[in-house]
């Protein structure tokens, strides 16, 4: 399986870090390896001192497609989760600065949070509220209305590119209010009214 993420998904994000908009979705991808494992803390990386949380709507496919047009997308995933894809933000902006690629600063062991999956039929997917509470703060209020390109879209503009097959996770872009984690901090990340993840930071 592979992890496909999206970039400047939300206006406000990308303004909260200055960048400009983009004329399609950009896309990484974060190998098997940076599946957080479930029920463990994330630890903080030694090589950075800038760890990020930018919480997203996930989604699972649920079999193989290649140029999938938009009006048939929604055949191809039946489940919705909530995962943070953690980003070393110094290392991201030394890439950025020099030009080169982001896996260092994306992609590292432990980077990719997978919360729980529920039934799509569960949600309104246009208009989908999600969150992520740090230490029992709301820091991330997001929703799927805001998006620039719709879950739909975007796997229909991904398969363009890579063959989608089952149990490839989708990572759709974080709202505004992204920041840096600390030692001993909790996040608690809500699907609508679902807990689909809490995570301790060590």
């Amino acid at each position: 399986m592979k992890i496909i993420c999206i970039g400047r998904n939300y206006a406000k994000h990308i303004a909260e870090l200055e960048n400009e908009k983009p004329e399609n979705p950009v896309v990484f991808l974060k190998p098997d390896s940076a599946i957080l494992p479930k029920k463990m803390p994330f630890f903080i990386p030694t090589f950075s001192n800038d760890i990020h949380y930018e919480v997203e709507v996930l989604v699972k496919i649920n079999k193989v497609g290649k140029h999938i047009e938009s009006k048939f997308a929604h055949k191809y995933y039946d489940e919705i989760g909530l995962g943070i894809d953690f980003t070393a933000r110094d290392i991201q902006a030394q890439s950025k600065e020099k030009g080169l690629p982001w896996e260092k600063a994306k992609a590292f062991d432990g980077s990719a949070v997978v919360g729980e999956f529920y039934p799509k039929g569960d949600f309104n997917l246009d208009n989908l509220p999600f969150q992520l509470i740090k230490n029992e703060i709301v820091v991330q209020n997001g929703n799927t209305n805001a998006m620039l390109w719709k879950i739909d879209e975007l796997i229909s503009y991904v398969s363009q590119f890579f063959t989608l097959k089952k149990g490839d996770i989708i990572f759709t872009g974080t709202p505004a209010g992204v920041g840096k984690v600390s030692e001993n901090d909790i996040l608690i990340g809500k699907l609508k009214d679902y807990e689909a993840f809490n995570v301790k930071i060590k």
